[in-house]
């Protein structure tokens, strides 16, 4: 195998008793039960004891030093097997050690309890982190579901080609990452936040089927499911509509997560779920739908209610079933959730056996009111009905979202055995934005109005619908797609729509602009996320869990000390001066 080993510590068995073997590894625990010292060794495959009688063997031996041993295989006495390990019934007795990278005596943790420390030392000791088994065993995933996302797209007749990474600054919705040109006085250059001009353009020069495992960057603040760096399954296909990029997202997903899982998977086609239907039943353009409970709209009834918070506001109400009989205490922790949301607090009622009501609200309902609620949200005995309400439609129901899901946790609602899968679609192409005074794109510049470029002159603003969507799992976003606007018209009319010249459009896309004057087919496409795939697979509460070598939350690389400052020749040399 090599002049180091022969054989790899997981591998060895019973079969291999009284052969003389050579492993290699890091030395993961040493144990001197007073004459006999044994020894864990720990390579890529699994862990294996190795025992001797002879101190000298082990001397100057350090926890995590690399080392590669030849000895004898032998059976170990029955009271001392392990049942935790792969090689728990076998030991190696050794003839002969060598240490071939001395560890320091000091560690900064125990590396099989690493994911006890914080987040900073982990990072900062990376090579060490990883070699945690369940640390290492999201990396090894990774691999094994790249191989299989390629395979796949093999499959379907889909060809890989890379895009640059080094490419032009455009206003893509994010923060780009720039980088200062030394050839080019004052010009830049930026990393793209994804390849979505170049895979557009792939489709005008006559690629019918395109994907990439893409990285993508982007200079915004990072957070569970976020980092600066990730990478996404790019794909893009002409002659198609969205029911055609719909199919080829559901078998992705599909197969990826029944292959690398043994949970239950919504089976395709998965539900669609129009944004607007989203916001008011979820409170959220990614529901979980493992949360059976939904958001009713009830702002009609109080209209011209006597209770001032509820007269003229939008009010959305969620039922829950046989919850009346929970403790004070229990509604009163609710009550404060709500504040820590930026709610005033969380108005409530529970009905009784003959379905009159109980709590402070009640007081303010006529009887045609009860009467309405009882039918409108299905109420019985036990169920306790809770109010949201804002004169902001967004608002009450991003609030009327956040209690919906706390309540599922709380509840317990959620079956942790599925992947709930749905595909939300029919966006708003555009919406005001409260900081800009305008109204500005939703979600993707580059799509296609649900009617055509028709939509800019026949439609109101507000109800010009896209052709866009994302796939949501569990209440993550794992992929976003459109419907490309390939009509040069129409890009230009949509940006225009939006208080931007058609100059911008020419400007900052030159290449699309000159690239659509030459006969560019209908395309379309979307961009599963890998990292938040494997984050879902493997149980893990963030991305960095299951990238390599991630920053840390706060955007610094602690293991290479990044950002760092450069030198001043650097700084010359690109025309930089740091005010």
């Amino acid at each position: 195998m090599s002049k180091y080993r022969n054989s790899y510590c997981g591998e060895i068995t019973e079969t291999d008793i009284n052969k003389t073997i050579t492993i290699a590894g890091f030395i993961a625990n040493i144990r001197d039960h007073g004459g006999v010292i044994f020894v864990d060794v720990r390579d890529c495959t699994g862990i294996i004891q190795v025992v001797s009688n002879d101190d000298n063997i082990f001397k100057g031996l350090t926890k995590e030093s690399a080392v590669n041993i030849t000895g004898k295989v032998r059976k170990r006495n029955e009271d001392d097997y392990n049942d935790h390990i792969k090689t728990g019934t076998i030991e190696l007795l050794v003839e002969k050690l060598n240490i071939l990278g001395k560890a320091l005596n000091e560690l900064p943790f125990e590396v099989i309890k690493s994911k006890e420390v914080s987040e900073d030392v982990r990072l900062k000791y990376r090579y060490l982190d990883l070699r945690n088994e369940k640390v290492s065993n999201n990396i090894y995933l990774r691999s094994k579901l790249l191989k299989f996302l390629r395979d796949k797209m093999d499959s379907l007749n889909f060809t890989e080609v890379q895009t640059p990474i080094i490419t032009a600054s455009s206003p893509e919705g994010a923060r780009d990452f720039i980088i200062p040109s030394r050839k080019f006085k004052g010009k830049f250059y930026a990393l793209p936040q994804a390849p979505q001009v170049f895979k557009e353009i792939l489709m005008v020069s006559g690629f019918d089927k395109y994907y990439q495992i893409a990285p993508c960057f982007r200079d915004e603040d990072c957070r569970s499911d976020r980092t600066l760096e990730f990478y996404q399954l790019d794909f893009e296909m002409a002659f198609v509509d969205e029911e055609d990029v719909y199919k080829v997202g559901e078998e992705i997903f599909y197969d990826t997560f029944t292959k690398f899982s043994d949970r239950e998977v919504s089976k395709p086609p998965f539900r669609r779920i129009a944004y607007k239907e989203a916001m008011l039943k979820y409170g959220t353009d990614k529901p979980d739908l493992r949360n059976p409970l939904e958001i009713i709209d009830i702002s009609d009834i109080f209209k011209d209610s006597s209770f001032k918070p509820f007269r003229g506001s939008i009010v959305r109400a969620i039922k829950v079933d046989n919850l009346a009989s929970k403790s004070n205490s229990w509604f009163n922790d609710l009550v404060m959730y709500a504040k820590t949301i930026g709610m005033p607090g969380i108005g409530y009622i529970t009905v009784n056996e003959d379905l009159s009501f109980k709590g402070p609200i009640d007081k303010f309902l006529t009887e045609t009111d009860k009467k309405e609620l009882i039918s409108r949200a299905n109420l019985k005995n036990g169920s306790v009905l809770f109010f949201i309400a804002d004169k902001k439609e967004n608002i009450a129901a991003k609030q009327a979202g956040m209690i919906r899901s706390e309540l599922g946790k709380r509840l317990n609602l959620l079956d942790n055995n599925k992947y709930e899968f749905c595909i939300i679609n029919d966006f708003p192409m555009f919406e005001y934005n409260d900081e800009l005074k305008k109204y500005d794109f939703c979600h993707n510049a580059f799509s296609m109005p649900k009617n055509g470029s028709k939509a800019f002159s026949e439609e109101n603003i507000e109800d010009i619908i896209a052709c866009q969507f994302d796939f949501v799992c569990n209440g993550n976003e794992m992929a976003s797609g459109a419907v490309r606007n390939h009509d040069i018209k129409s890009l230009e009319k949509a940006f225009e729509m939006v208080g931007y010249d058609k100059s911008i459009v020419k400007d900052k896309f030159p290449s699309l602009y000159n690239a659509f004057k030459y006969g560019a087919p209908p395309h379309a496409g979307m961009a599963p996320g890998i990292d938040r795939m494997l984050m879902l697979l493997k149980d893990e509460p963030n991305l960095r869990e299951v990238q390599a070598f991630p920053m840390s939350v706060s955007g610094v690389d602690m293991m290479m000390n990044c950002p760092s400052e450069i030198t001043e020749q650097q700084l010359r040399e690109t025309h930089i001066k740091i005010r």
